[in-house]
């Protein structure tokens, strides 16, 4: 069969459009200025070469995020997917009370917000307009992973490629930021990016079905440097 002879799916290229949108990491909701602890980290000298930033993300990917964020993006999926509001509003809450330093809790839901303002106006699924009245209500917040979890159920985006692409902006993100902060080369991130390729794969498996009894689970040092990262005497993140 001829490539002008194969039935192309359009529907199936939009979804995938949507996603690779959904996913940007220049998405202008103000990712780029969060670093989520790493910068203290830089600047106490624990983060200062390729291996030791690709021991941090290596870290954040397998006992954070495949406990939070990744975890809660994940169960809002399902919730979405079943149009269970009530399980929306009791996520929102645990994650909430999960981020513990102030400026991890409050760039979540700025994020969030603004994810949600720049996409919920293009889907008409109710458990989305639901999940607003609730947000006007002051009865959730819009936490960043359960934002983009709600968005790409109701768009029908695939739940496996969804995951990997949140785990993907999340890596991309923290690499960004490592290699200006330490600095490293260009090329040095995008040769971390292309060895964590295969643990990205085995986090969205294990993100599939995410552990109730780990829910929330967390680096303390992570926390730590994030607290630590509101009293440093120059920044150049916000978090």
């Amino acid at each position: 069969m001829s490539d002008s002879d194969r039935k192309i799916d359009t529907e199936a290229l939009t979804r995938a459009g949507l996603l690779l949108q959904l996913a940007d990491p220049t998405l202008p909701i103000g990712g780029f200025n969060h670093s989520g602890g790493l910068e203290t980290f830089v600047q106490q000298g624990i983060i200062h070469d390729a291996a030791t930033l690709k021991a941090f993300v290596d870290t954040q990917l397998k006992q954070n995020w495949l406990h939070n964020d990744g975890a809660y993006m994940s169960l809002a999926y399902t919730a979405t997917a079943e149009h269970n509001l009530d399980a929306l509003i009791l996520l929102d809450k645990q994650i909430g009370a999960a981020k513990i330093p102030r400026e991890l809790r409050e760039s979540s839901y700025k994020l969030g917000l603004r994810l949600l303002k720049i996409f919920a106006p293009h889907t008409n699924a109710t458990i989305v307009a639901c999940y607003q009245t609730a947000l006007a209500a002051g009865k959730v917040r819009g936490f960043y992973p359960l934002v983009f979890g709600l968005l790409a159920a109701a768009m029908q985006l695939d739940k496996v490629a969804t995951l990997q692409a949140f785990y993907y902006n999340a890596v991309v993100g923290l690499i960004t930021n490592g290699v200006k902060l330490i600095p490293l080369s260009q090329m040095a991130g995008q040769e971390m990016l292309l060895e964590l390729h295969a643990e990205i794969a085995l986090i969205v498996v294990a993100s599939m079905q995410p552990s109730k009894q780990q829910l929330g689970a967390t680096t303390l040092a992570t926390d730590i440097r994030a607290m630590q990262h509101e009293r440093l005497y120059s920044r150049l993140y916000m978090s």
